[in-house]
């Protein structure tokens, strides 16, 4: 297998080899402490613009699935793995993770150690990184690695095109606002006998009011949530609106950045299917899964909504009830897959919101 390198921003470097598509990728480098799930991290569009490292030491060992992907593409910069598992063991499996890579354009690297590796994200934050085939940066290419920042995430990841995705019973329709979305959410939806209609990130408020739906669910997505301007303000007239919302990660902070409260970046995120977000009504403790690394600020949420959830381990916001209106919305992933499913319910209580606005 042909040697590559993963060479951090601050100098550090890491020999491997190759694993997945030919070349070289740039991004800033993130960790997921999943233990299942790799196919749906791949395909997940908030993995935009990042080189994940897989904590869990083998990957692969359950073959590839596409029924289990996210989306249509990779959406992530590059893949990191200790082991990468070559003879598959599962009767949906459709063939090797490595192959899968080599497809969907992913440059990977492999045999590092990824424990080393998590620490240096742990300690010094989120940076940035390039898997290359030399231990030694050009100029331009140092320059290019310190230089590197995520931008237009949302934009990137985005259908273009509005589209209707029909169940045989309509029981409501609901307007889906694409930042990034997950299949599963509109799996969750059109499971509860939701009509979703998926419209792209920049569609008006007066659009989305005009199609007069029952709901609107603001998706999950990547990115800085504080550079979509245009979208805080949609939401700021679709809030006005009166219709039942319900927003997930990027749409939970979207919604509160319309609501007048603040973001910011976290060291090093939450990326994994283990994060523990307690209910701060009833005391009880959910397991989540998550992919984020921005949160809202506690100390900013207006007087008018109250924080619902919140993370643990480190007592960030997980979720915000906006009292005077029929809009909630979490950090987490209720949609969960491969999981845990702990937090579905919320899917529940967003069809009883559009039932009650009758």
């Amino acid at each position: 297998m042909k040697k590559v390198y993963l060479i951090l921003e601050n100098g550090k470097v890491f020999a491997g080899t190759s694993i997945g598509a030919e070349g070289e990728a740039l991004g800033e480098v993130v960790f997921t402490t999943a233990m299942t799930g790799y196919l749906e991290t791949l395909t997940d569009p908030s993995y935009y613009g990042q080189i994940v490292c897989q904590t869990f030491p083998l990957i692969g060992n359950y073959g590839v699935i596409e029924e289990d992907f996210e989306s249509n593409a990779s959406h992530v910069k590059g893949y990191i793995v200790r082991d990468i598992c070559d003879a598959p063991s599962n009767f949906r499996s459709q063939g090797k993770l490595d192959d899968m890579l080599k497809k969907l354009g992913v440059v990977g690297i492999c045999g590092i150690d990824t424990r080393e590796l998590t620490k240096i994200v742990r300690e010094s934050g989120v940076m940035n990184g390039i898997i290359t085939d030399s231990p030694q940066l050009s100029p331009d290419k140092k320059k290019l690695l310190d230089e590197y920042v995520i931008k237009d995430a949302v934009k990137s990841v985005s259908c273009k095109e509005k589209r209707v995705v029909k169940v045989k019973k309509v029981k409501k329709k609901v307007a889906l606002l694409d930042y990034g979305i997950k299949r599963n959410i509109i799996e969750k939806l059109t499971k509860r006998g939701c009509e979703v209609t998926v419209f792209p990130h920049d569609t008006s408020a007066e659009d989305i009011i005009a199609f007069n739906p029952d709901g609107i669910m603001l998706s999950n997505g990547p990115g800085n949530p504080e550079e979509n301007v245009y979208e805080i303000a949609q939401i700021k007239k679709l809030v006005k609106s009166g219709i039942p919302m319900f927003g997930i990660c990027i749409g939970h902070q979207l919604l509160a950045l319309a609501h007048g409260a603040k973001t910011y970046k976290l060291k090093y995120g939450h990326r994994g299917g283990n994060q523990p977000v307690k209910d701060m009504e009833t005391g009880r403790v959910y397991v989540s899964t998550q992919n984020h690394g921005y949160a809202v600020d506690n100390a900013t949420v207006p007087k008018s909504a109250k924080i619902s959830f919140v993370n643990v381990n480190d007592g960030t916001c997980e979720g915000i009830d906006y009292t005077k209106s029929n809009v909630f919305s979490v950090q987490f992933h209720p949609e969960a897959c491969a999981g845990p499913l702990d937090t579905g319910y919320l899917f529940d209580r967003f069809i009883e919101n559009m039932e009650g606005r009758k």
